[in-house]
């Protein structure tokens, strides 16, 4: 990233400016990024909220930061309303596909035309979740998408965006919304976007059952998909499970057997 320096030396004076050692949050407001520019003398981009943005979804905090969490914590940035953002220091939590996981082999339904034009790895994920009802597949629930790239406002946390919006109907009736981030193969799934998720289901569908999913890719048509639960504000995995999509071909009899054998919680 080509901002990655003069951002880097930003978020650096505004985090060591206001931390006390032993602190567990350290806020600051947005004309902190003004005045920390000011003082390094560094020309600030057009769109202030894109230091913010790098650090939470993009790259890492940097390392005079990240030492400075207290023992088994790390450091994550919230947005606390409008202008106003948040180090905050949380069980260190990594969201990475667990490699010795067993794949599930699907039929690959996606439109060739579609594979073919797909603009980026995060809106090829998006397609191939909708085409092969990948998403209904994993909760276990029959699931259709809202709308994709959400973009709102929910109190008390500022402008957020989801990928994706899933509704669902399971077998009993119940109304589901399940919000899904899609992430490309070299890029990071981040707590925070989770605990964003949840805010806005709180916010936008209160009266449904709120499940937050992410899906990366792999390799070779690999996806990982997790389910998360918050509790506490703390995120962890509730559920995490692989699937290849594969020409229907390239799917055995004896694969199928041991998918009939397979308990329904594996």
């Amino acid at each position: 990233m080509k901002n990655s320096n003069r951002y880097v030396k930003i978020i650096e004076s505004i985090f060591h400016k206001y931390f006390r050692e032993g602190s567990q949050e350290v806020s600051f407001k947005r004309e902190d990024i003004e005045k920390a520019a000011r003082k390094l003398r560094i020309k600030l981009p057009k769109n202030l909220g894109d230091i913010v943005y790098s650090f939470r979804f993009r790259v890492p905090l940097p390392d005079s930061i990240k030492t400075r969490a207290p023992k088994g914590k790390q450091w994550i940035l919230r947005q606390a309303g409008i202008s106003n953002y948040r180090f905050v220091a949380v069980i260190e939590t990594a969201i990475n596909p667990n490699k010795m996981m067993a794949e599930t082999k699907v039929p690959d339904s996606t439109p060739g035309v579609i594979a073919m034009y797909a603009f980026n790895d995060e809106q090829a994920l998006l397609a191939k979740l909708r085409y092969n009802r990948l998403i209904d597949i994993f909760t276990g629930v029959a699931c259709y998408s809202l709308q994709n790239h959400l973009r709102t406002t929910v109190p008390k946390v500022g402008q957020i965006e989801t990928d994706e919006i899933y509704i669902g109907i399971d077998r009993g009736g119940a109304h589901y919304v399940f919000p899904v981030q899609a992430k490309g193969a070299r890029e990071k799934l981040g707590i925070v976007q989770i605990e964003q998720d949840v805010a806005l289901c709180a916010h936008k569908f209160p009266n449904l059952i709120c499940r937050p999913v992410a899906a990366q890719f792999m390799k070779d048509n690999l996806i990982a998909l997790f389910a998360f639960e918050v509790d506490d504000s703390q995120v962890s995995i509730s559920l995490e499970k692989h699937y290849r999509l594969v020409p229907p071909e390239e799917l055995t009899p004896t694969e199928l057997a041991t998918y009939r054998n397979r308990l329904p919680s594996e």
